[in-house]
């Protein structure tokens, strides 16, 4: 106990700016915040939108500040010193597993995502802000927790509304998600971000290997070079939605920059103070100190701002407070004179990914000066399956102190085109804001035949091997991307030939052009048998996808009991 009295008031010697940071950073985590809208539904997040799309869901984090003391252990290994086994030591240390699991993050990460430049103590400030380690170490060998580590549900009180995904299978609730895990995602979010980083075959969020490695991923997503500022602070606040979130976890960054020390697991000290006022899912590992009056920063509730015009004392339920007769003062929305675009890039996807770039706004009073706490309704316009994550076809943001506000990301569906998002700011009658999204078709860049064997038959009968292909996109598997192919005439003519070779229809009829084919996942693609008529002669197929890439393929028809020669690989263009 003393030595955690100690801790406390070396936090209250912090100075008088880092605690009013800490201060600030409460007092924003009751912030304005997001709704979003999908067949009538709506839902609200605390946390002022940043562009990028959250792993969280923007749940509660940790608010505690580091420690004065140094990070790196001191030489003493006495009960209660800084580098024994006190509180202090264990307040700077890292459990061992779950330093292990953030080393072994970044070392992946640097083989398979080297522009990235992850590095662990990135992983080291996110898992102490989201889980305090995993609750100091609370971990197995394989790094899997001993309880389940759960945020609040996301029912809309205070944070986003997300109504249940995952049937329960990930947070225990089947009416809401939860964030969890040491990483806090959310479960549609780990459902395409889990990794198995322990290689037990599974990918658990509760498991702080996977975990840290599906953060790494996270984190380095869109090219981001984290060595950067610009990058970093964009994957952190990918990561939850708020400016505060970010300077809490540049601090902890920083501070596990300069040094670090290994604890053993389960001894590691758990924050007290939350970005919602609470004080976290189960109590710290560390002993409570009761009677302790100096809060930690980040460990207490700012206390609620008056109404406007009232005072300390008055009375908040009457406009300007204590019976005032004083006329109210207009609502922030009423002061706005017009919105207009805050920095939004080209909004241009293919079809089936995510725009890099969000829609961002600002709206301004007559002065030109922007107008915090007002809401802003984003809609996207027309009958198409593009949307805002989650599959929200209208979402509402709050905007900032500055007057900004952003989106959610926009991603698209399989419809391709342009298509019209509108901003418009709610409770005002003001001309809206268009922005234009374009969707275009999935690509390749190249066609490859995956067989070998030299397509022959006889006339009058059909092909024994099938034609299959794959389809790349800057080397990578293009899938999804739409396929034409066709018998032609001749390579100088590219017109469908009106003898030879040839598909069947429905009807069993001969057709040979086949449109509206689609590559599968991993970018292959089977034709449908090819049969042929009673000419002889070598045939081509061409097949043509979005975005250019053409193969031609040669089709040999032998007369009916001649004994073809199969060559060793076939001619193609």
């Amino acid at each position: 106990m003393a030595a955690l009295f100690g801790k406390r008031l070396r936090r209250s010697a912090m100075t008088t700016a880092v605690a009013a940071a800490a201060v600030a950073a409460l007092s924003a985590s009751q912030a304005p915040g997001l709704t979003d809208t999908q067949n009538g539904r709506q839902s609200t997040a605390d946390a002022t939108p940043s562009p990028g799309d959250s792993a969280t869901g923007n749940s509660p984090y940790y608010t505690d500040l580091p420690p004065l003391n140094s990070p790196t252990a001191p030489p003493s290994t006495g009960p209660g010193s800084p580098g024994g086994t006190g509180t202090g030591a264990h307040e700077a240390g890292i459990p061992a597993t779950v330093l292990d699991a953030y080393k072994k993050a970044e070392a992946e990460l640097a083989a398979t995502k080297p522009g990235c430049n992850l590095p662990w103590q990135l992983l080291a400030a996110i898992g102490k802000v989201e889980s305090g380690q995993a609750r100091g170490g609370n971990v197995d060998a394989n790094g899997t927790t001993l309880k389940r580590i759960t945020g609040p549900p996301l029912d809309g009180n205070g944070f986003a509304r997300i109504t249940d995904t995952d049937n329960g299978a990930y947070d225990g609730d089947t009416v809401h998600d939860r964030a969890v895990g040491p990483m806090q995602f959310i479960p549609s979010t780990w459902e395409w971000a889990g990794r198995d980083g322990n290689g037990d075959g599974k990918k658990d969020p509760n498991n702080v290997y996977d975990a840290a490695l599906a953060a790494g991923h996270y984190l380095c997503r869109g090219d981001r070079d984290l060595s950067q500022s610009g990058g970093l602070h964009a994957a952190i606040l990918s990561y939850n939605h708020s400016q505060e979130y970010l300077n809490t976890v540049l601090t902890w960054l920083e501070y596990y920059r300069k040094g670090t020390h290994e604890v053993p697991d389960g001894t590691g000290v758990q924050p007290g103070g939350r970005s919602d006022g609470g004080t976290g899912p189960s109590p710290s590992s560390s002993p409570s100190s009761p009677g302790t009056t100096s809060p930690s920063p980040g460990t207490s509730k700012p206390p609620k701002p008056s109404k406007p015009g009232g005072s300390p004392g008055a009375d908040p339920s009457k406009p300007g407070g204590g019976g005032s007769t004083s006329p109210t003062p207009p609502t922030p929305a009423e002061t706005v004179a017009h919105i207009e675009d805050a920095g939004t890039g080209t909004l241009n996807a293919t079809a089936g990914d995510a725009f890099a770039e969000p829609v961002a706004v600002r709206t301004e009073n007559a002065a030109g000066k922007g107008v915090g706490t007002v809401k802003v309704k984003l809609t996207v316009v027309g009958d198409t399956d593009l949307a805002f994550s989650g599959g929200f076809k209208s979402v509402t943001v709050v905007t900032d102190s500055t007057g900004k506000a952003t989106a959610p990301p926009l991603r698209a569906g399989e419809d391709t085109g342009e298509f019209t998002v509108r901003a418009t700011v709610v409770d005002r009658k003001l001309p809206g804001l268009d922005y234009k999204a374009t969707v275009s078709a999935r690509q390749a860049d190249a066609l490859t035949r995956t067989g070998d064997t030299e397509l022959t038959c006889e006339a009058g009968g059909q092909f024994a091997d099938p034609v299959q292909v794959r389809a790349t996109y800057k080397g990578d598997a293009a899938d999804g991307v739409a396929t034409t192919a066709t018998l032609i005439k001749s390579k100088d003519d590219a017109t469908e030939n009106d003898k030879g070779p040839y598909f069947k229809d429905a009807d069993g009829k001969a057709i040979r052009t086949l449109k509206g084919l689609k590559t599968d996942g991993d970018g292959r693609l089977q034709l449908p048998r090819i049969y042929a008529d009673d000419a002889t002669g070598t045939f081509l197929l061409r097949i043509d996808t979005t975005g250019g890439a053409t193969l031609t393929i040669e089709l040999k028809v032998t007369a009916a009991g001649a004994t073809a020669t199969p060559s060793a690989s076939p001619s193609a263009t």
